[in-house]
């Protein structure tokens, strides 16, 4: 078979199990043997450059950061209805559309609280993503939205031309899951999913929305070219059909039976593995809708029926202070327990000192709590005494966060720039596990293994308390703690010493310090080279390192000066574990350019071309802007040459680059 036929017929598989498992929650194949699929194509794409196209599920995740997004003006402009909370409000919907179209069907459909975005296929496959803006016009978010899995990039019938209008939002899971991580990590949390998935849409780089999990849903289409249809059933029916997730939804003939579906949404919200904050009431009939009409703002049709959110009171009988990764002191209440959206609430997040000031929460407050996304409980305000009550109580002191760590008596400083407090000792036990679990993680140390079940196993048995004891672990350590047999105290041991060789990125990563992520680590490790140069290095000397900010720099010099950092790097040291930059250093011969590359190559691949740029000191853009230094034109391209011409911008054929970097 010819790699073009097996490639197309990889693809074709791959997104058939994607549908299955992302939209249709039915897995029909083990992880494994997808993973051996998409192995497969990447081996064939990697092989035969020539045939990657943008539909392949390998190009998810395949973008250049951008420098900003375009602007994109909508076909068909994406309006929003009118609110309405009661059923009062309700009735006179329904007297209004009947008045005008006589007897008519409702679809009742769960409300996302999300962001609406349209989605443009050609020929079957997705083009172009844009968020809703102002109705008129939005942004291109094309790249973010591949990142969604859920999404098809090729549509199973080839519709010349289809948008869709869609909701993007971050599923209940996923946004625990990052609250949970940012908090460990000391970073503030998001205040709700939609809030996480706006910040999430909208990343320049498609590398950090795809971490944040995003997730979409359609729920009408805008135009369609070959397709009668005459309801708005028909159209999320057909959505199905497509291998789009398209939104539940249930048909009623009369507005009270309509009304006992959006009272069931309301109560069975919290089933949901998304966020919801109402119902839509819609005419089903498309010909009625177009009576209807719509007034200057939103239409006749359709009507958003929103829910109150749900809060309750309870009595606030402690605040505990827990202690992350990074040494970040979080204050947390324990309640009277009390059933809030679903399930029994007896802690609640305070978030931190502001919050609690902002608020004069005191410990023996009747406070208000509701759940943040419908997931993680949070103390919103105090509430109302009771009469009985309010005259007798005596209020206690104001909360303060100590100054000492509560786990290991070292001094807790407020951060200069954020409201977090930390600990400030490396050696602290209560950072101890988090801290193992991160060092050891795919994209640090790579010690594969030790997740965080072992990480708690070693820990709890006293054998690590720091990521310098991992390097000093034996075969009978490991046996000692039950779970594990000669054969994978073996591996775990082959893991820890192939970790030894690992980039000098890698180990500034792993370490934790405050604001020094993977590319402020990498960027750090390239210009400086060693351990030992980072160690003395001032905060003047990191600023002249392209995109280290002033915090990063004073975070990293502060870290090494404590005496816990040079006892931990030592030991390391005296590990084995590589303390120098294994990546060659880029040239400069491209530095302070922007290259944007569009069109189809001849000598390069897209990403070959733009690994070049950078490995010479140059960056890459998705997009043009007058910000571009050069636009690099293949054959047949298109908007973006004509917007360098407009912009005056040089344009480079690849011989004419080849002549540049040579």
């Amino acid at each position: 078979m010819d790699a073009k036929r097996r490639i197309e017929e990889l693809r074709r598989e791959i997104e058939k199990h994607m549908y299955n498992y992302h939209v249709l929650d039915n897995p029909t194949i083990s992880d494994f043997d997808y993973d051996n699929l998409m192995h497969e194509l990447r081996d064939l794409e990697s092989e035969y450059p020539e045939l990657v196209t943008a539909d392949s599920p390998t190009q998810r995740v395949g973008a250049a950061p951008l420098d900003a997004f375009d602007k994109v003006v909508h076909e068909v402009p994406l309006g929003s209805l009118n609110d309405i909370f009661t059923l009062d409000e309700l009735i006179a919907f329904d007297s209004r559309v009947r008045d005008a179209v006589g007897d008519v069907r409702y679809v009742v459909e769960p409300k996302i609280d999300g962001l609406s975005v349209s989605l443009e296929y050609e020929n079957g496959q997705f083009v172009r993503g844009a968020t809703r803006g102002d109705g008129e016009t939005g942004e291109d978010v094309t790249n973010n939205l591949r990142t969604c899995k859920s999404l098809p990039l090729r549509l199973n019938c080839e519709i010349e031309r289809l948008i869709v209008r869609a909701e993007v939002y971050m599923p209940k899971k996923a946004f625990a899951a990052i609250n949970h991580e940012r908090e460990l990590t000391g970073e503030p949390a998001f205040a709700n999913p939609r809030n996480a998935a706006a910040g999430s849409l909208r990343q320049l780089d498609p590398r950090i929305a795809a971490k944040r999990r995003l997730d979409i849903i359609a729920f009408n289409i805008q135009k369609i070219s070959g397709a009668q249809l005459a309801t708005h059933t028909e159209t999320l029916e057909l959505l199905s059909e497509l291998r789009l997730s398209a939104i539940p939804f249930t048909v009623f003939g009369d507005i009270d039976s309509a009304y006992q579906q959006v009272m069931k949404l309301c109560e069975t919200r919290w089933d949901f593995p998304f966020d919801i904050d109402g119902a839509v009431i819609k005419v089903d009939d498309l010909a009625q809708r177009a009576t209807l009409g719509n007034t200057a703002r939103v239409p006749r049709w359709a009507v958003a029926y929103k829910f109150p959110p749900e809060r309750k009171a309870t009595r606030l009988l402690n605040i505990i202070v827990n202690v992350g990764r990074t040494g970040v002191l979080t204050p947390a209440a324990e309640l009277e327990p009390v059933r809030l959206a679903g399930t029994t609430v007896s802690n609640a997040t305070l978030h931190n000192q502001d919050y609690i000031d902002e608020r004069d929460i005191r410990v023996g407050d009747l406070v208000f709590v509701e759940k943040a996304g419908d997931i993680i409980p949070s103390v919103v305000g105090l509430a109302p005494e009771p009469d009985a009550a309010s005259g007798a109580r005596v209020r206690s002191e104001p909360y303060r966060l100590p100054e000492v760590c509560p786990v290991c008596g070292s001094p807790a400083v407020r951060d200069a720039d954020k409201s977090a407090v930390r600990c400030q000792s490396a050696d602290c036990p209560a950072q101890a596990v988090q801290r193992i679990i991160h060092f050891a993680s795919r994209n640090a140390m790579d010690i594969d293994g030790l997740g965080e079940a072992v990480a708690e196993q070693l820990t709890s048995s006293g054998l690590v308390s720091s990521p310098a004891d991992i390097f000093e672990l034996s075969k009978d350590d490991l046996l000692k703690l039950g779970r594990s047999g000669e054969r994978s105290a073996a591996k775990l041991l082959s893991a820890i010493e192939s970790a030894k060789t690992r980039d000098l990125s890698r180990l500034l990563f792993a370490l934790g310090i405050s604001q020094v992520g993977q590319k402020a680590a990498r960027d750090i490790s390239v210009r400086l080279r060693s351990m030992d140069r980072i160690m003395t290095a001032t905060v003047e000397d990191l600023l002249d390192i392209p995109d280290i900010g002033k915090i990063t720099a004073q975070k990293l010099v502060d870290w090494m000066a404590l005496d816990s950092s040079a006892r931990l790097i030592d030991r390391l040291r005296q590990s084995g574990v590589n303390m120098e930059s294994q990546t060659p250093a880029p040239l400069t011969k491209l530095a302070g350019s922007t290259f944007v590359v569009t069109g189809t190559l001849r000598e390069f691949s897209r990403p070959e071309i733009e690994q070049l740029i950078l490995s010479l000191g140059g960056k890459t853009s998705g997009s043009v802007s007058k910000k571009t230094s050069y636009v690099i034109a293949g054959e047949n391209a298109g908007s973006k040459l004509e917007k360098a011409t407009s912009l005056g911008i040089p344009v480079l054929s690849e011989a004419e680059f080849r002549t540049i970097i040579e």
